[in-house]
């Protein structure tokens, strides 16, 4: 009997195809669509996507494949999206990539790119925006794909992947505009250990629209038999599946390993551990096919025959009959490309575990030399990283050194900047083996540190970007070298600002000392002018000096254009009035710089100082053609992102909800580091809640999270306690919210924050009026005494808090004021909230017509703005009054009865059930039902509320005819 060493048949996984099948439709109608597949190695994951992809394509689907390398995380960028796009090149041509072949051709070097320069640049600014420009292209082209036809796009073996193309993955599932595409990727779930990169990557996904996990489970029995059957070609004996399925536990791949191991018909003399059974298939090879197989290994599990003949060194005659042996063995398969592969990662694991030492080395060596001279027998662009690999894994520290060094320029080229932190890390662990590492890397030890933590901090790894500048420092000699060692010491303060640690102000003293000590040229303008722009947020005074400094030295220079930027900067401590104009200059200058970098930080505070002045549509139309010019050239994902959170607020604020949700979208996109995200997120977070979205809980408290750091700005931190008083006052949590308040109330920026403290006032005495907490009311009175109303927002709020705080007397005319500021501010929402707070004081006084039209145009907000809080609480109120035709519950059907007007005036005066029993001749029985029926009704939780309810809406009243 003749045993194929692979199963033909697909058992066991119709849910799963099911499952994938589902998702394509669900792609192919536009909608968001993700599915990770994961499973122990040999499982089927490979199988079961075969399978679909032959149905996909069936179905008039495009599919492309990719994979990730073992490499691991200082391995090839972007290794299966470049495979993926190379099949589209191959099939294609040029042109799909729709002129923009140059930025593709760091995917796919045959495209044309240059070579990568051996020096990074001395200098490389806080933002990674060059890869994001390249994430929308790929993003962009999938699109362009998809919009032909369906488009299944599969990255395997997800668990060796690089963070970059963890990132570019993270970035498509988030796509704005999927378009029709079906992202699968599969995972080995047996490799996520603690601390494995994946774990919280797929986390993340899974907080993402559209995502599905698919989880492979090990066959039953009754699967065992049927792969076992087709195997065999005929029904195997009882016992013989009973074996295989109690040694295998139901994976397909060690179900064909032991079926082939063993005899056809009873399965006997099975390998005793995992080990021997990957081998056992092995070692019944002629001993030229074992040797090459084990040279193959240490090549990885895919390779070219071009260079397995040049590491083996063997005539071609045997080399052909070696593979031959391997592939007929079904150990190794060819591709359509004419090299190999070997059929499964566990089986080459195995192989390459067992060399020898010595073997090990040699062979890793071997590679090395052949790639470095042929680096033709490897895809376009994979040398580098190629080479890096194989001297280090033979321990040959000195071209170990170099190599890694070479591979970190590469994968800098390639935008794939956490890559390169890792290779300059290996770099930094090899500098200590190596006694000539200075010269042969052309570089001291310090400019090695320097390129790591410029690496750090373009990838966003601010707090190892942190740990680098602390080694920078140790080592600097700041006597000798004053600009490199300020250089250093202003990184170090704005990180530890960005991550929340410490204003930075520290650090930023120190560098202008150094700097102002340090020669005179350039490169003291530019690092002056870094410290300038730093310090604007901490001390405006101190940066307008320091700019003052920088521009007296770029004037005698003849460099002025040097100091745009922080002159632009510097501007959002003027009056808005000068602002504005000011900024008009700087956008001219700009332009005619052709300094789009410039113009886009114009942009970002035009739109802010537009929003704060209450022109809410002008500020987002600025920050629109901000985001063109950033995006135009490449910074739409790092100083844009300031512009994506300014429309998000310019629209949020014009009622444009689900606009902003959208921008808001955008920029979770973008991931930003640190506390660089934070504005969009507390926009997110707030929006979420005023719609009572199922992920408002956990978007607030990702934002609330920031609290927990020792330091943030002011702008930030006041926002943040806003939001954190709105989410508790939701939650009709008091007590949390009376905390929360008073730490708000107690903070010290707030008196010299008007923009940011007027809503945080406006909560807190909300807070208060809800408790009735006369204390806290008093501190928010005292410091709404003092603080400014420039302008309509402010102007709104101060007359909010002032009618939040009234008397019950005061209240109808107060938040009648408060309603007319906010119409002329013009934003919807909070003008829907103090409409319906005038309900209720209008309903008190009698004022029925009213109630009616504050109810009613409170309501049609809601409506229009899908606040459903809001729209909940107009109804209640409704309801309550007994108003007709606002959501309130049909004509009248809620409306007290006289009976129950008169309990609930008894109720008010605080009688229990037996006096109002007395008082109105009834039964205690029936006097407590009717005190029940007036807690529904009312809405409310105990009879203390409904007496607080009758009085605050006047219900004690008779109603009126026809209300």
């Amino acid at each position: 009997m003749t045993i194929r060493a692979a199963s033909s048949v697909l058992v066991g996984r119709q849910r799963e195809i099911a499952t994938l099948r589902d998702a394509l439709g669900r792609a192919g109608r536009g909608e968001p669509a993700t599915v990770l597949v994961g499973g122990e190695a040999g499982v089927g994951k490979t199988r079961l996507l075969e399978e679909f992809a032959v149905g996909a394509t069936a179905g008039g689907a495009r599919v492309l494949v990719g994979q990730c390398l073992e490499l691991g995380e200082a391995g090839l960028p972007f290794a299966p999206f470049a495979a993926a796009l190379r099949a589209v090149l191959r099939a294609d041509g040029p042109e799909v990539f729709a002129g923009y072949e140059a930025e593709f051709a760091r995917l796919l070097p045959e495209l044309g790119r240059m070579p990568a320069g051996l020096a990074a640049p001395s200098v490389r600014p806080l933002t990674d925006a060059p890869r994001g420009y390249l994430f929308d292209l790929v993003a962009e082209l999938f699109q362009r794909l998809a919009d032909a036809r369906p488009l299944l796009l599969i990255i395997e073996d997800l668990h060796w992947a690089d963070r970059s193309t963890r990132d570019l993955i993270g970035f498509l599932v988030r796509a704005v505009r999927p378009g029709r595409l079906l992202l699968v990727c599969t995972y080995r779930t047996d490799e996520l250990q603690r601390g494995h990169p994946l774990r919280p990557f797929l986390a993340e996904l899974d907080r993402a629209r559209g995502v599905e996990r698919v989880e492979l489970g090990r066959l039953d029995r009754d699967g065992t038999g049927a792969i076992l059957a087709d195997l065999l070609g005929g029904e195997p004996a009882p016992r013989a599946v009973d074996d295989i399925h109690d040694r295998t536990q139901g994976n397909p791949f060690f179900i064909e390993e032991l079926a082939v191991a063993g005899s056809p018909l009873g399965c006997a003399a099975l390998p005793e551990t995992l080990r021997d059974l990957l081998l056992a298939r092995v070692d019944r090879l002629p001993e030229p096919a074992q040797r090459v197989l084990r040279i193959a290994a240490a090549g990885g599990t895919r390779f070219a025959h071009g260079l397995l003949a040049e590491v083996a060194g063997l005539p071609e005659a045997e080399l052909e009959d070696a593979l031959r042996a391997a592939v007929a063995a079904q150990l190794v398969v060819a591709d359509h490309d004419g090299d190999y592969e070997f059929r499964h990662a566990l089986v080459r694991e195995a192989v390459h575990d067992e060399l020898l030492p010595g073997e090990h080395a040699r062979l890793h060596a071997r590679f090395a030399a052949a790639i470095e001279t042929q680096p033709h027998l490897v895809v376009a662009g994979r040398a580098p990283a190629e080479i890096a690999h194989h001297w280090h894994a033979a321990h040959d520290h000195p071209r170990a050194l170099v190599a890694a060094r070479v591979a970190a320029c590469a994968a800098a080229d390639r935008y794939a900047y956490a890559e390169q932190r890792r290779l300059l890390e290996r770099v930094l662990e090899l500098w200590e083996l190596v006694p000539d590492a200075a010269d042969l890397l052309g570089m001291d030890h310090l400019a090695l540190l320097e390129q790591t933590l410029d690496a750090a901090v373009t990838a966003g790894d601010f707090s190892r970007a942190i740990t680098l500048t602390r080694a920078g420092l140790a080592e600097v000699d700041a006597d000798a070298e004053p600009l490199r060692a300020a250089r250093l010491l202003d990184q170090r303060g704005r990180l530890m600002a960005l991550l929340g640690k410490s204003d930075g102000r520290r650090e930023l003293d120190e560098a202008y000392h150094l700097a102002a000590s340090g020669p005179f040229g350039v490169e003291r303008v530019r690092l002056l002018a870094d410290i300038a722009a730093h310090l604007v947020k901490i001390d405006p005074e101190q940066a307008a000096r320091v700019a003052a400094e920088a521009s007296t030295d770029a004037e005698a220079l003849g460099e002025e254009l040097l100091l745009l930027p922080t002159r632009i900067a510097l501007l959002c401590h003027q009056q808005q009035g000068e602002r504005l104009a000011e900024l008009g200059r700087a956008e001219t200058v700009a332009q005619a710089a052709g300094d789009t970098a410039a113009l886009v930080l114009v942009k970002v505070l035009q739109s802010d100082v537009l929003c704060e002045l209450g022109r809410y549509a002008e500020s987002a139309q600025a920050a629109e053609a901000g985001l063109t010019e950033a995006r135009r050239v490449g910074i739409g994902r790092s100083t844009g992102a300031y512009l994506l959170s300014n429309r998000a607020e310019a629209l949020i604020a014009l009622g444009r909800w689900d606009e902003a949700e959208k921008v808001c979208a955008e920029a979770a996109r973008i991931d930003l580091s640190g506390v660089t995200g934070l504005h969009w997120l507390q926009l997110g977070a707030g929006l979420r809640l005023a719609r009572a979205h199922p992920g408002a809980d956990e978007m607030v408290d990702r934002a609330l999270a920031f609290l927990g750091r020792p330091y943030l700005w002011p702008n930030h931190r006041l926002p943040l306690h806003e939001l954190g008083i709105e989410a508790a006052l939701a939650a009709d949590d008091k007590i949390e919210a009376v905390r929360a308040a008073r730490v708000a109330v107690a903070d010290d920026s707030l008196p010299h924050l008007p923009r940011e403290g007027w809503p945080v006032l406006s909560a807190g005495a909300r807070t208060a009026a809800r408790v009735g907490d006369g204390e806290l009311a008093a501190a928010v009175a005292a410091l709404a005494a003092d603080l400014p109303t420039r302008h309509p927002a402010a102007r709104a709020h101060a007359a909010q808090v002032s009618a939040l705080l009234a008397a019950d007397d005061e209240a109808l005319p107060a938040w009648r004021a408060a309603v007319r500021a906010w119409r002329t501010d013009g934003q919807p929402y909070p003008l829907g909230r103090a409409l319906l707070a005038l309900a209720e004081a209008a309903a008190a006084a009698g004022e029925r017509d009213e109630v009616s039209a504050a109810v009613t145009e409170a309501a049609e907000i809601a409506r229009l703005l899908g606040a459903t809080p809001l729209a909940e609480t107009a109804a209640t109120l409704a309801r309550r009054v007994g108003l007709r035709g606002t959501g309130g519950g049909g004509a009248g059907a809620d409306l007290l009865t006289s009976r129950e007007r008169e309990v609930l005036r008894l109720v008010a005066e605080g009688h229990s059930n037996s006096r109002i029993a007395e008082r109105l001749f009834i039964s205690p029985k029936t006097a407590s039902v009717h005190v029940s029926r007036i807690i529904a009704k009312l809405d409310v939780t105990n009879r203390g509320e409904a007496a607080a309810l009758a009085h605050r809406l006047g219900l004690l009243a008779e109603p009126a005819a026809g209300l």
